[in-house]
């Protein structure tokens, strides 16, 4: 059974909240071997997240917006930390989480129509061949959406506006770079004064990994990894953990202590550098599983115990 799913990684994160790549070197200690070229044009031949003559499609992708900014409450983030920090569903290995994947078809996704399974190899493959010597960025790569299998009956099926789609924060006035920022009205921490100012429940300062975002994908994967005790570095987490989150920068650095403020530049330009290959790694060129599938266990084995609970 395939489960079929809206991708909510949007155009507006093309056209209006673009990334600059030219930290790289900065970020990484060299430049890039520059064996991966971002393509102009998708799988179809067309640009990317180009949804302006498909007027049905971006009705879909502003009705998920609607639900998500009416939905996501501090309550009901807290409730499903809770739930889901248990890792109690089950026990299995990072390469049968991706094998999962193979019934999680992106349908909407207007660049890709194979598998997710496909998106994660072929970001890793494109890291890989731009950063061959950061094996710990090329395993980040291929396990960044693995939170997708809350989609999955077996992981609860939570509903699209639970697991994908931008990230922002919750417990605090809702920021109005947000894309659909006018559904926020309906949202029960809109008018709550103790979630609608500046810093809400937070104080200046406090922490950026202090501050709750909004459930996904991006969030349970983190938990997975860090709660299974994994050995990739800590830019590694950050990028699994903020991927979805394009974020106010100036708020961001309002938040952050003073050691974030100084010491997590080079995690900021991992996450920046990780949209490049997310959003752009995907094409009809399939990968060889098989051929590529000894490589990543040996990261696998080398970053995660055997088995995780999740």
């Amino acid at each position: 059974m395939a489960i079929l799913i809206d991708h909510l990684e949007l155009e507006v994160e093309v056209q209006d909240k673009k990334v600059s790549f030219e930290s790289d070197e900065v970020a990484f200690g060299g430049k890039p071997n520059a064996g991966f070229a971002m393509p102009e044009n998708n799988s179809f031949g067309h640009s990317f997240r180009d949804y302006g003559t498909e007027s049905e499609r971006k009705k879909a992708v502003e009705e998920f917006y609607r639900l998500s900014h009416i939905n996501q409450t501090y309550d009901f983030v807290k409730r499903m930390m809770e739930e889901y920090g248990k890792l109690n569903r089950v026990e299995m290995s990072i390469w049968e989480c991706c094998e999962l994947l193979n019934d999680v078809v992106d349908d909407s996704d207007p660049d890709l129509d194979e598998p997710q399974i496909e998106h994660l190899l072929q970001t890793a493959e494109a890291i890989r061949k731009d950063y061959p010597d950061e094996d710990w960025l090329h395993l980040t790569g291929l396990i960044h959406d693995l939170g997708k299998v809350l989609l999955l009956p077996s992981f609860g099926g939570l509903p699209q506006w639970a697991v994908v789609g931008d990230t922002f924060p919750i417990g605090c006035a809702f920021d109005d770079s947000i894309v659909h920022h006018k559904y926020f009205a309906d949202n029960p921490d809109y008018n709550n004064p103790a979630y609608n100012t500046k810093y809400g429940v937070y104080s200046e300062g406090c922490g950026l990994e202090n501050v709750m975002m909004s459930w996904g994908h991006d969030d349970y994967m983190y938990l997975v990894a860090k709660e299974n005790k994994t050995t990739l570095p800590s830019a590694a987490l950050f990028i699994i953990r903020y991927h979805s989150f394009y974020r106010n920068i100036a708020y961001v650095r309002s938040i952050q202590t003073p050691d974030e403020r100084g010491g997590c530049r080079e995690s900021e330009m991992a996450s920046h550098f990780q949209v490049k290959y997310d959003l752009y790694s995907k094409s009809k060129v399939r990968i060889d599983v098989e051929k590529v599938k000894p490589y990543y266990l040996s990261l696998i084995e080398k970053y995660f115990p055997f088995k995780l609970r999740w």
